[in-house]
């Protein structure tokens, strides 16, 4: 079986298996249920496709389905809008599987250092999918400077926050809420895939972190899939402590798979004095 055909069944088994059928809004006779989540002819009813075809998608053979079929799979097995937008990339690449995406040279445009370099008061830095860090300004380098510091990184590059989520022992006092942290970043390698189903580099990394750490393994293997474009991370930092930093996230629609992260607590917040003390270690001038 090919690895695109295996994301596609793994997939929607694992969804069938979540939603039991009281969720479902389904009547469930008897007491000798084999299963807790769906049948696949229950999935089938709600989806209102016949038995055979949903045995045939759910086997990987997602091409040819169209945007109404998707859909209807969507909402039987309910998915959110970062689990649906997944379902869609699988049905894409099992459509067009010889199609590959443009290679990415490494190189930021000028004008993207200029941006990141002019964010002189908060901490920014710029990711691909495979979360290397491929540029930071001043202030973000010194909020990560854990991450740059590690011994990971000593004779290979570039950083990468994963990597040391899960290789570097370390990171647990990086990330006081260690398991959010792991759970989304494994969430969101799961979605690059789908975006990025070609990508060498990040069927390498996911390879690395899952013959080296079985807690990266055992959440790969939920096949959960999420998007995050703002919220509040939490991090320790070595200097300033105990951190709760309001971000966002931004695609960059130049560089499709770059995005922007940015830092920006509340003006006379903790988390403002700190990162100003911060910045006064590292030169970087802070807000007025």
């Amino acid at each position: 079986m090919s690895d695109s055909r295996r994301r596609v069944r793994e997939f929607l088994s694992t969804r069938r298996a979540r939603i039991t059928p009281e969720r479902a809004g389904l009547p469930v006779f008897g007491g000798n249920r084999r299963v807790t989540g769906l049948r696949r002819e229950e999935v089938a009813l709600l989806a209102g496709m016949s038995i055979d075809y949903y045995i045939r998608l759910e086997r990987g053979n997602l091409s040819g389905a169209s945007d109404s079929v998707l859909d209807s799979l969507a909402h039987a097995l309910q998915l959110d809008d970062a689990e649906r937008a997944y379902l869609y990339d699988l049905a894409r690449a099992a459509t067009a599987p010889g199609r590959r995406p443009p290679a990415a040279t490494g190189r930021v445009r000028p004008v993207v250092l200029r941006m990141l370099d002019a964010m002189t008061g908060v901490p920014a830095y710029l990711r691909n999918g495979r979360f290397d860090i491929v540029a930071a300004n001043t202030l973000g380098m010194a909020l990560y400077a854990p991450v740059y510091g590690s011994p990971l990184f000593a004779q290979r590059g570039p950083v990468n926050t994963a990597r040391f989520l899960f290789l570097d022992p370390g990171s647990t006092d990086f990330w006081p809420e260690w398991d959010k942290a792991a759970n989304d970043s494994v969430a969101f390698l799961r979605a690059e895939t789908g975006r990025a189903p070609h990508d060498k580099g990040l069927t390498d990394l996911i390879g690395e972190l899952s013959t080296k750490s079985d807690e990266f393994a055992r959440r790969w293997a939920r096949h959960d899939v999420k998007f995050q474009h703002s919220g509040v991370k939490r991090l320790r930092h070595p200097l300033v402590g105990d951190l709760a930093l309001p971000y966002e996230a931004l695609d960059l629609p130049a560089d499709p798979a770059l995005r922007v992260t940015i830092y920006s607590p509340e003006p006379g917040s903790p988390e403002r004095q700190a990162l100003d003390i911060l910045a006064s270690w590292t030169g970087s001038p802070a807000p007025r």
